[in-house]
């Protein structure tokens, strides 16, 4: 039986911080929807990076139901062999482990009676934005995710397809080396990966909050009376403090988000360089929603001051109309992994 042949297909969009899982139909609606904390390193520190592979093949395979010939589509925000779904490496999953695991048999071993097919997370959300219709005439669409982990994706809309490198992969934009700067001064910070210097280092959501308490180490004064040094110390959670203090327009918040945009921007400014049929960059992810019209602002802020060299000068707008932001369900993860199971693939 292949994928396209179903009307229902049980999805799941496994993220550092949640497993979601969903009915998604063939007309494209998504029904049913749950979700439940990751079974993750941080909400396990005394596993062992198997022991939490077992656990999370273990809830994937209970989930779906026992019906005939079930087909499953999975998003999964991990590096991963886009043509196989051998799993490479998840920092927000798993940490700074990195050996290869074959998903897809792991599944396979428990529920044998299930068609698996497997997508990386930012490739299922790109599938889903991708087939909007507005952007049916595109060339070329970059979908970047800004999230607890960052990635990309490219697609080519006249061939509906996604290259990949020799090791099945793309876009892994994440764990780039890059530079970066906080109150004048370089920084340098460790990924999840373990590696430092890399772009989620900073930009990432656990990078903007090691940006923040850097921050507060270097700018003691300032911290302690600034719209986030406040409300955090009375307990307030960053992540809202944040956004408060960016409503407020506080003027340390407003720094600390420059910085963590600035090495955004100069990625998606050489993606654009190097590949002028990219007709839109989308960004989507927890940070991009959660910081709303600031975090847009911010990112075409440093575009503006350093944009394409020439382009940028003869078409003011040039970047300004090729960026976007997603609003709700405009790049749902879910609902991709049901277009690429019900297409049959990447399995």
């Amino acid at each position: 039986m292949s994928g396209g042949s179903v009307t229902a297909i049980t999805v799941f969009d496994v993220g550092g911080t949640h497993v979601r899982r969903a009915t998604w139909l063939r007309q494209g609606q998504l029904r049913d929807r749950s979700s439940r904390p990751s079974p993750s390193f941080k909400r396990f520190p005394a596993a062992t990076v198997a022991e939490l592979q077992d656990m999370m093949v273990r809830e994937l395979c209970e989930a779906v139901p026992r019906t005939p010939e079930p087909v499953v589509g999975i998003s999964f925000g991990a590096a991963l062999d886009h043509r196989t779904g051998l799993v490479y490496a998840s920092a927000p999953l798993w940490g700074e482990h990195s050996e290869p695991y074959d998903l897809r048999a792991a599944l396979t071993a428990r529920r044998g009676d299930v068609r698996w097919h497997i997508v990386n997370d930012v490739t299922a959300a790109l599938l889903h934005a991708a087939a909007a219709t507005d952007r049916s005439r595109h060339r070329k669409v970059l979908l970047a995710t800004i999230s607890s982990g960052i990635a990309c994706r490219v697609i080519d809309q006249r061939q509906r397809r996604i290259p990949v490198d020799g090791c099945g992969l793309q876009g892994e934009i994440g764990h780039l080396p890059v530079h970066a700067e906080l109150a004048g001064r370089p920084i340098e910070l460790d990924c999840d990966c373990g590696k430092p210097g890399h772009l989620a280092a900073y930009a990432s959501g656990p990078g903007i909050a090691r940006m923040a308490d850097a921050l507060a180490g270097r700018e003691p004064a300032r911290w302690a009376v600034s719209g986030l040094g406040r409300p955090t110390a009375d307990g307030t959670g960053f992540e809202s403090a944040l956004r408060r203090a960016l409503d407020a327009s506080d003027d340390l918040a407003g720094e600390l988000l420059d910085a963590v945009t600035a090495p955004v921007a100069a990625v998606l400014r050489t993606a654009l360089c190097l590949d002028p049929e990219l007709d839109e960059v989308v960004l989507t992810g927890g940070v991009v929603h959660g910081l709303g019209h600031h975090y847009r602002r911010a990112l075409m802020g440093h575009l503006t001051r350093q944009g394409l060299y020439l382009t940028s000068e003869r078409s003011p707008d040039w970047l300004e109309q090729r960026i976007t932001v997603t609003g709700p369900g405009e790049a749902d993860s879910l609902a991709g992994a049901g277009i690429a199971a019900s297409a049959g693939g990447p399995a």
